[in-house]
């Protein structure tokens, strides 16, 4: 099986068999990942127990709908709580992404990606950041454009994103490969690092940081972080594929929304900043 970039999906259950699909992977795969995989003796075939059916890509895109409905009423909720209170945005914004992270490290560590508790919870911590950043940064950080049409370009934009680079998967333009994988998995580390050292400049000068103050190296670094977010919904997609053939359980679902929401609400993010960039005050 091939690892995935995507932390999130690295320790997500698979069981045996062949089922729906997003792609055109080889036929028997379900047999090679009884034999690569730990985790198949933790849920074994489940037309076989009888226990609980088998992933469909029915439950997938119903559990990511779920997550993201939540996420958004939150969103909604967390804007215009800002609206109202300026103040509350730095709260919104710190507890949401700090109990974010929390919970995204031990869904991952914990290997807790398939309860809902801990997807929703994290849906909702997103919902939070979303909501306070959407608000400052369309009302506060831009000019000559309504936050309506602002955010509503972003939307539009992450969406584009993600059903074009969906069609680019099913029409196999881009293969997913383990020399793919790799890339993607450097290439992630390599962004962390950079937004991190960033941050450290910006707590001494004072400032956004060269790579976040609207400046044409802030531009380009938004555009490469646009970019690699597309490239990982390839990857999210590679591997909820491959736990669909490989007839993992149904509750597998919720760790397929919390992957993909991870990377809808990075390139969501990424997008609304490069877009007030063009907007600047």
């Amino acid at each position: 099986m091939r690892e995935t970039s995507n932390p999130v999906f690295r320790s997500l259950p698979k069981g045996q068999g062949g089922y729906a699909q997003f792609g055109t992977e080889a036929a028997g795969y379900g047999a090679q990942a009884v034999q690569a995989d730990p985790y198949v003796t933790q849920y074994p075939d489940q037309r076989q127990t009888g226990v609980a059916r088998p992933l469909t890509i029915d439950d997938v895109v119903t559990k990511t709908g779920i997550t993201l409905a939540v996420l958004t009423a939150v969103a909604a909720v967390s804007y215009f709580l800002v609206a109202q209170n300026l103040a509350l945005a730095m709260p919104l914004l710190l507890v949401g992404s700090l109990a974010g992270m929390g919970l995204l490290l031990f869904a991952i560590f914990g290997r807790k990606q398939d309860n809902p508790a801990i997807v929703l919870s994290y849906a909702v911590c997103e919902g939070m950041v979303v909501g306070a950043f959407s608000f400052v940064v369309a009302n506060l950080m831009v000019s000559g454009i309504s936050a309506g049409a602002l955010i509503s370009q972003a939307v539009v934009g992450t969406l584009g994103v993600f059903f074009g680079m969906l069609v680019v998967y099913k029409t196999g333009a881009i293969r997913v490969t383990p020399k793919f994988t790799r890339f993607l998995v450097a290439a992630g580390f390599g962004a962390v690092v950079l937004m991190l050292v960033n941050l450290v400049i910006g707590l001494f000068t004072h400032s956004a940081g060269p790579l976040r103050d609207g400046g044409p190296m802030a531009i380009l670094f938004s555009l490469l972080m646009i970019g690699l977010a597309a490239f990982f919904f390839l990857s999210d997609f590679d591997q909820a594929d491959q736990a669909i053939r490989a007839g993992a359980p149904e509750k597998a679902a919720w760790g397929i929304a919390l992957g993909l929401t991870v990377t809808l609400v990075w390139l969501y993010l990424e997008i609304l900043r490069l877009l007030s960039y063009f907007n600047n005050n």
